[in-house]
């Protein structure tokens, strides 16, 4: 610590990767909010005027009727939201890629306490067919119930499901007796990929409970349960509380909320984060073309802030040493290129340069 009370600067300012949009800083405008919020008191738990503004705010974005629950993170977001749409003998249908089955360390399964039935697919998108794969055994008391069917939006694989997807997903889900869970840790790329409100592939197209990203969007923590459909979910209050998801200075997550929501903010940031993947990506298929890059492929569409390539053996270790990223497939040498709010595009030439020259030099 420094002698005026500041905190000594331990990391190169300069320092940039690709490995995922939560590397990246605060946007200086939920700073800003942060710094807002402060000061005097406010009743601890939820009871400030932040988090009456946030749910106000939320409404104007996702419609009436609606009931809002910030929380610390997006595993404690997806747990407690899924738990309220389940009984204790309740089963989810998920991708065999989606966050809640690969990346929280059994959370659903051991802290939510319900079965999670994965379906492979080729896009990281569930559709009503895929769907059916699980859709089964219903009153059977040998399986567990499937119940709520959950989809990621964005994807795990840098996808965006369209309006028409969410409500086809929606209907059949609901034909057959189950709710939708909405995974939405990159909901605002999706909409800036999409061109539509937030509302249009949420509450209109049929989405029961949302899980709302902040965290890859600028903020420094803080996500958000949002029931869209008060029917489906019951006991948020207990289960936010049992899941250590209650926050008591709840009043700076929900600040942060409205700095990205108030405003366009939170499209502003998506929009260059996806153009910045797209940039990205165009780079690279402009260097096949002219030859400039040898033994690149892609194995997804690039409809966000993700690009998601396959390298020759050996290369992506050489170019990790100038920029952070992480394999997605080490077996077949698949790789994962995240940008953020704050990529800039002298970063994308800087890293496809280095790029082309480890390729050029196997």
């Amino acid at each position: 610590m420094r002698e005026d009370g500041g905190v000594t600067q331990l990391h190169d300012l300069t320092s940039r990767g690709f490995a995922s949009d939560n590397y990246s800083g605060i946007h200086p405008e939920v700073l800003q909010a942060l710094a807002g919020a402060n000061g005097a008191h406010q009743v601890a738990y939820g009871e400030d005027v932040y988090t009456a503004r946030l749910q106000e705010v939320f409404v104007r974005h996702l419609g009436e009727g609606i009931e809002t629950f910030p929380v610390f993170n997006g595993t404690g977001a997806n747990v407690i939201g899924l738990q309220s749409m389940l009984p204790r003998w309740g089963a989810v249908i998920c991708t065999s890629t989606a966050h809640i089955h690969t990346d929280e360390c059994g959370a659903p399964e051991r802290v939510g306490g319900f079965k999670l039935l994965p379906v492979a697919t080729p896009d990281g998108k569930l559709t009503p067919e895929l769907i059916d794969q699980e859709a089964w055994g219903w009153g059977d008391e040998h399986r567990a119930q499937p119940l709520v069917v959950s989809i990621s939006q964005t994807t795990e694989l840098g996808t965006a499901y369209t309006v028409d997807e969410v409500k086809a997903i929606a209907d059949h889900a609901h034909a057959h007796g189950m709710t939708l869970h909405m995974d939405g840790a990159r909901i605002s790329n999706a909409a800036a990929t999409l061109g539509v409100p937030l509302r249009a592939f949420t509450s209109d197209a049929g989405v029961d409970v949302l899980s709302f990203g902040g965290t890859k969007n600028g903020m420094m923590l803080g996500e958000c349960v949002v029931v869209l459909n008060p029917e489906a979910a019951n006991g948020l209050p207990y289960l936010r509380k049992l899941n250590m998801q209650l926050s008591s200075k709840m009043r700076f997550i929900s600040a942060q909320f409205i700095a990205l929501l108030e405003s366009d903010l939170w499209l502003r940031n998506a929009t260059h984060a996806n153009a910045m993947a797209a940039r990205l990506r165009g780079a690279l298929e402009d260097g096949l073309a002219d030859a400039s890059i040898q033994g690149i492929s892609f194995t997804q569409a690039t409809q966000s802030n993700a690009v998601f390539a396959v390298l020759p053996r050996g290369v992506a270790d050489r170019l990790r040493k100038s920029f952070r990223f992480y394999d997605w497939n080490p077996a077949t040498q698949e790789v994962r290129w995240m940008c953020g709010y704050d990529t800039t595009e002298d970063d994308i030439d800087a890293f496809v340069a280095v790029l082309k020259r480890e390729l050029a030099a196997r």
